[in-house]
């Protein structure tokens, strides 16, 4: 059943994108109209509470003003109503889907049954799909409906994961946070965000900023052409070669001896990348992958060992897998 069927309307979505009238923080702005519900309060659906929370555990972690988990629950119990759950259950499906929030606030407008509910977020279209996906499993749970909550939330995960920013990205805007740098995003996906406002606003895309040099992007990009530059200046580098069928991907493979590394010559992010290969089936099904991203395709020997990924800004790193190394 859709919102609409059960007579629940979402008059406006406003994205609020800096600090507002309600946060310092960006926040989704919602006027919800929920109607009949305005005289139906929580605790008088047989049974929903129960469904809620055995879809959304998480749930009972919120302390809303109780001020203590299980202070959601709580409430629920004694009483609330459509919009302000609908507040909580979409800060949590966001954390679900890695977006770590929690502000909400419903509020009623003076005019029967209409709702200002803000609701903080970190990425703008995954929020806006949170909201859509918790207004119709609130209403499902109320009505004892059938909602396949596992397909939703894969659903969310497969948003949220188009609209993430990567780790390198991700490293910068935290550090920009950190030194309270405020930053917006400029396009819904990919990693063109601006710094700062006014004459002094600065904008990067994923890692690269104005002050990246172009030749060393390309250089970057070009795999053979980076194991070159490293090795003139002695940083040992594996052993391969272009290839441009699954065949020759193979023959290269016995000459430089397994197991190998197959990727696309140019790109980035792993992209088109399958490692420790052994065997004639893996290496020409990995070339198949490799070429949708790149014709042109680089085997090499796959050498054992740790994987990082580090972010340095001005000769110092910053940023490394999994931690943020600020001080």
């Amino acid at each position: 059943m859709t919102a609409e069927a059960h007579k629940v309307y979402v008059r406006s979505i406003q994205v609020l994108r800096g600090p507002n009238l309600y946060a310092y923080m960006p926040v989704l702005q919602i006027i919800m109209d929920i109607g009949e519900y305005e005289d139906k309060p929580s605790d008088e659906f047989p049974g929903f509470i129960e469904r809620l929370t055995t879809w959304l555990p998480g749930l009972q972690k919120h302390e809303c003003s109780v001020g203590r988990p299980g202070g959601f629950i709580e409430r629920l119990h004694r009483g609330t109503y459509l919009a302000h759950i609908s507040e909580h259950v979409t800060l949590e499906l966001q954390t679900l889907m890695g977006f770590d929030v929690s502000f909400g606030r419903a509020r009623g407008t003076g005019e029967h049954g209409v709702y200002n509910m803000v609701i903080a977020y970190k990425e703008e279209e995954p929020a806006r799909a949170a909201f859509d996906t918790a207004l119709r499993l609130t209403l499902a749970a109320m009505h004892d409906e059938p909602f396949d909550i596992a397909a939703e939330i894969e659903k969310l995960l497969e948003i949220a994961d188009e609209y993430r920013l990567g780790p390198s990205t991700g490293a910068i805007v935290s550090a920009a946070r950190a030194r309270n740098i405020p930053v917006l995003r400029l396009t819904p996906t990919g990693g063109l965000l601006q710094f700062g406002y006014g004459v002094h606003q600065k904008r990067i895309l994923a890692s690269e900023t104005s002050n990246t040099s172009s030749i060393a992007v390309e250089l970057c990009q070009e795999k053979p052409l980076t194991n070159r530059m490293l090795s003139t200046v002695g940083v040992p580098v594996p052993e391969g070669g272009i290839v441009r069928s699954a065949e020759a991907a193979w023959e290269a493979a016995q000459s430089i001896g397994v197991p190998i590394v197959v990727k696309p010559e140019s790109g980035n992010q792993g992209k088109g990348v399958s490692v420790n290969l052994t065997t004639q089936e893996e290496v020409e099904k990995a070339f198949l992958i490799a070429e949708q991203f790149d014709a042109s395709v680089l085997v090499e020997k796959f050498i054992r060992g740790e994987d990082y990924r580090l972010l340095v800004v001005n000769g110092k790193m910053v940023a490394a897998p999994g931690e943020i190394l600020l001080k």
